[in-house]
């Protein structure tokens, strides 16, 4: 019996062996064939452009062109679902913002997938704050004199996002926690018809990307109040983050990230991992992404993963409290 069981061992070690040789070759010889990047938002997007500025750097690194394919719709999840049920094998990779891994699943009551079991995370992209403008009929300088305003004038403040379960809908969430309620949610249909209310100063408040706001900021036509992020930044060097306007615990992190359908081999995953650690790390990339008020970020799946666990747990409780529902 013993030297049946040995035997065993023996076949399992030299099956795991062979196995791994397998995946060590399949990560050498990858890619061999152009690769599928599916971007599930449309074209001109935030994530369409992350996306192919990425594949400018990355195809040099992996010596096969990213093919990008837009699948846009049903917040996220038509992307989302096409990469889950693709083949693990590194030729189709998935763009996948905050909105998709973080609150998306905390909204939906049914997804055609489950984040933790059917995604691979490759690695963090980029990162970036939010920014909290108001319009500058507004008497306020700061976020806590936002809250004190609230408190003084209940009923008369609103605050505008771009479409309902934008990262700047639950930091509107979370500012009109603070307030207890006192601030009015106005969802809009995209950003543009948002920022011109704002503006036109029919809403008052409004959390939006760096790359939307600043120039309205900049021509003196909104007033900047200050940065979800957790320390100030070079492109408003003057503009205080949100825990050093009054309200700590406010930092708020935007990110893109890629994920892969689960199942990949390690082997495979890191040197898919490695290259993006690559692409992201230039000097283009960087530069590209300032223009659009982000950092560049990278680091390993794991780290990834984390963030993923840590953002849906912590967005989960706002939307929870909020009673935020999918339509």
């Amino acid at each position: 019996m013993f030297r049946d069981r040995s035997l065993s061992l023996a076949s399992t070690l030299a099956f795991a062996a062979l196995a791994l040789t397998a995946s060590l070759a399949q990560a050498a010889e990858y890619p061999e064939k152009p690769i599928r990047l599916i971007v599930p938002q449309a074209a001109g997007s935030n994530t369409d452009i992350v996306a192919r500025a990425l594949a400018a750097e990355l195809s040099p690194v992996l010596g096969q062109p990213l093919v990008i394919d837009n699948r846009p719709g049903a917040g996220l999840i038509i992307g989302l679902e096409i990469t889950s049920k693709s083949a693990p094998d590194g030729y189709t990779l998935c763009m996948s913002p905050i909105g998709a891994l973080a609150i998306s699943p905390n909204m939906f009551e049914k997804l055609p997938y489950v984040v933790e079991r059917d995604f691979q995370p490759i690695a963090q992209l980029t990162n970036g704050p939010l920014m909290l403008a108001v319009s500058t009929s507004l008497p306020v300088n700061s976020a806590r004199e936002i809250v004190e305003y609230a408190k003084k004038n209940p009923g008369k403040l609103s605050f505008a996002s771009s479409t309902a379960g934008s990262p700047g809908h639950l930091a509107g969430e979370l500012l009109k926690q603070i307030t207890g309620g006192l601030i009015e949610h106005i969802p809009y249909k995209g950003g543009a018809p948002a920022i011109a209310d704002l503006l036109a100063g029919r809403v008052q408040i409004m959390f939006e990307g760096m790359n939307s706001m600043a120039p309205h900021v900049k021509a003196g036509k909104l007033k900047g109040i200050a940065l979800t992020s957790d320390k100030r930044i070079s492109a408003f060097p003057d503009m205080p983050t949100m825990a050093e306007s009054g309200l700590p615990g406010f930092d708020i992190s935007v990110w893109q990230g890629m994920v892969a359908p689960t199942g990949i081999a390690r082997p495979l995953l890191d040197r898919i991992n490695g290259a993006v650690n690559r692409a992201v790390a230039t000097p283009a990339f960087a530069t590209r992404m300032l223009e659009l008020g982000n950092v560049p970020a990278g680091g390993t799946p794991e780290e990834f993963a984390a963030l993923i666990k840590r953002d849906s747990s912590r967005w989960g409780e706002v939307i929870r409290k909020a009673g935020i529902k999918a339509n």
